[in-house]
């Protein structure tokens, strides 16, 4: 009998597994589709082009993201970039950047010299962030009020909250201020930007996602097994306790068992948990993937002011890029071709060299299910690891991970539902490194 069923091959199944691995334990993991990594992951076009579904990047601020490649041998595969640059429209731009000061007051210097931000901006944002700082860990509410709220209350100007403040905020949680609880924007400004000099890097990885989760990285584990294509159709369960799995027809059973499925296929898996998932909406994301027919750009990456896109990546010697969109559910509707020419549209208005080149070939990947909105009070329904099934654990980006919806808080996911089944497998083992201080 396998010691540990893992249902679902997302970032959060894997990391339950590779935590559980490393103690000995086997583990057989159970994923429907024929690629693991969930909606962090890349798949070949017709043309066998591989990209990524959507852009996924992490700070230096994302510990146990970190340690989940580490044990997979491919830390050295993510890039981290010390400039995030800002361009406006007509093409100006804008390096944010780590100065001389020590944390937190390290951006001094580049944040003085941002030629988009008005002087009465940036002494708002200051005042801003001073209050984060006293508000960090003691304020109670919120949960409960949107990060529009919040910053409406600290006088925020409209240039402020559209520039800067939304810019780095709805990329980071995928929502809209005025659907993002405030405690999400809080966690990302003070771990992302006051916590260390360091903590802001971006890292990028350098080849397709799905490399980053393939069989190389796991051949140190042999006590794992991986199971591609191998849907979960049923789930038994027999007095308050998991008795077996069928998958393809075929009956799986362990001694402990990880659901690590989306909130919504849950019910209809496991019913017998009761895990109400009423409160829970999904927020779309858009990648749109441009091929042009010569270099339009040096940067590797930018987050684009006041269009539709926020971001560009620059994804091949400046000829293809891909451009990203979070909360894009005016865009789910939208015809391909009409999102594709609006991105190309507003993507020329900021680099020159983009006016001349023509498109080769385009792609659009409507993620309508990218993460859950995190509006303000879902944090009392969110659950945690454990369930009112003796031997089954709850993991997933959904659940109580002490992160918004990322990559980061889905491997704290795992690493915590594998927490307690080391425990009851009697091998206890601390996977979840602490936030940064």
């Amino acid at each position: 009998m396998t010691d540990v069923i893992v249902i679902g091959g997302g970032l959060a199944g894997l990391a339950a597994a590779a935590a559980l691995g490393s103690t000995g334990a086997t583990v057989e993991l159970f994923e429907s589709r024929p690629f693991l990594g969930g909606r962090a992951t890349s798949y070949s076009l017709p043309d066998s082009e591989v990209i990524d579904n959507c852009q996924h990047i992490l700070l230096r601020c994302c510990v146990n993201l970190l340690d989940f490649y580490r044990r997979l041998n491919v830390a050295d595969r993510v890039q981290f970039f010390t400039e995030i640059p800002f361009i406006e429209p007509g093409g100006r731009v804008s390096i944010f950047r780590r100065g001389l000061l020590p944390a937190p007051l390290h951006f001094t210097e580049s944040f003085l010299r941002l030629p988009f931000l008005s002087l009465r901006d940036k002494g708002g944002i200051a005042r801003a962030f001073l209050a984060i700082m006293l508000e960090h860990g003691k304020r109670k509410d919120l949960e409960d009020i949107s990060m529009l709220d919040w910053l409406r209350e600290k006088r925020q100007t409209a240039n402020a909250v559209e520039r800067f403040w939304r810019q780095i905020l709805v990329s980071a949680i995928n929502e809209e201020l005025d659907r993002m609880a405030a405690s999400h924007g809080f966690q990302v400004i003070w771990l992302g930007f006051l916590a260390t000099g360091e903590s802001y890097e971006m890292g990028v990885p350098n080849v397709p996602l799905g490399e980053l989760y393939g069989s190389q990285g796991w051949s140190a584990m042999p006590n794992v097994k991986l199971r591609l294509r191998a849907a979960v159709e049923k789930v038994e369960v027999e007095n308050g306790r998991v008795c077996g799995i069928v998958s393809g027809g075929e009956r799986f059973s362990g001694k402990q068992y990880i659901s690590a499925v989306p909130f919504e296929r849950l019910g209809g898996l496991i019913p017998e948990a009761k895990i109400d998932t009423g409160a829970f909406e999904h927020s779309s994301i858009t990648g749109v993937h441009v091929w042009f027919d010569r270099p339009v750009t040096q940067l590797a990456n930018a987050t684009l002011l006041d269009r539709n896109i926020q971001w560009f990546f620059n994804k091949g010697d400046g000829r293809y890029i891909q451009l990203v969109i979070s909360a894009s559910r005016s865009l789910l509707e939208m015809p391909r071709q009409q999102v594709i020419d609006l991105a190309v549209k507003e993507f020329r208005e900021f680099l020159p060299a983009a006016r001349e080149a023509n498109v080769v070939k385009a792609h659009v990947v409507k993620e309508a299910r990218a993460t859950y909105s995190a509006v303000p009070g879902l944090h009392k329904h969110r659950p945690g690891s454990k369930t009112r099934l003796e031997n089954l654990w709850l993991a997933g980006d959904w659940t109580q991970s002490g992160w918004p919806a990322t990559m980061e808080g889905a491997v704290r996911s795992g690493y915590k539902a594998a927490e307690f089944t080391a425990a009851a497998l009697e091998r206890p083992t601390r996977f979840l490194i602490p936030d940064i201080k």
